[in-house]
């Protein structure tokens, strides 16, 4: 049987300390939600493995240091109200979930957010909620997040995300899907948006999904 408890600690120490993860909130976070339960039962055994995960229908996990990393930049605080966009099957929801006040895990995969749902409700994730939503987050509330993760590189800013963001709020995506991806940070200032780059890193695209009318908890 394979010792996940050991694991964490060497994805800790091994994949996030020596990828400047420095934040030791994400640190602790990633030590204690047991990444192999939010995977397929035959890929589980590779969990900490510092590679992405297929997950079906174009989407995955996230490979841990990129992930983190990506966190890392969003600075979130725990009052923060944090949108997950592209969830998957709740693993980030729930990193995510314990360094805000709440999260809403966006996923337009119906199945794979059933999944999300019932593994956020097995771990005893008790501030998060799944939606079914276009990525693009279409009859989301406006204003509302301090920080939207966006998992999974995309061609261009996420410009219909912007909307979304409370003013002082911050949006965290890499931006360059058919090259090489770069990390970007945008912060919303008194109704505007401005963006910088931080550094390369790399994330499968974020799977395009058709538009759904409604969203559902």
């Amino acid at each position: 049987m394979a010792d996940f408890a050991t694991a964490r600690l060497r994805l800790v120490d091994n994949q996030l300390r020596t990828s400047n993860v420095t934040d030791h909130r994400i640190l602790t976070a990633m030590g204690e939600v047991e990444r192999e339960r939010f995977l397929p039962a035959d890929r589980q055994a590779l969990a900490y493995a510092d590679v992405a995960h297929p997950l079906g229908g174009g989407r995955f996990l996230a490979a841990p240091a990129p992930f983190a990393r990506l966190v890392q930049l969003a600075e979130i605080t725990h009052p923060d109200r944090v949108l997950d966009v592209g969830c998957g099957t709740g693993y980030s929801t729930a990193v995510l979930a314990r360094l805000g006040s709440e999260v809403t895990g966006l996923e337009a995969n119906e199945a794979l957010a059933g999944k999300a749902r019932a593994n956020l409700a097995d771990t005893g994730v008790g501030n998060a909620a799944i939606v079914v939503a276009s990525f693009d987050g279409a009859g989301l509330p406006t204003d509302h997040f301090d920080v939207i993760v966006v998992e999974g590189a995309l061609d261009a800013e996420p410009v219909s995300l912007f909307t979304l963001l409370r003013d002082g709020g911050r949006l965290v995506a890499l931006i360059g899907a058919g090259g090489q991806p770069v990390a970007h940070v945008f912060v919303k200032s008194g109704g505007e948006v401005a963006g910088r780059s931080e550094f390369n890193t790399s994330l499968p695209p974020l799977a395009a999904a058709p538009r759904d009318e409604t969203f559902v908890f």
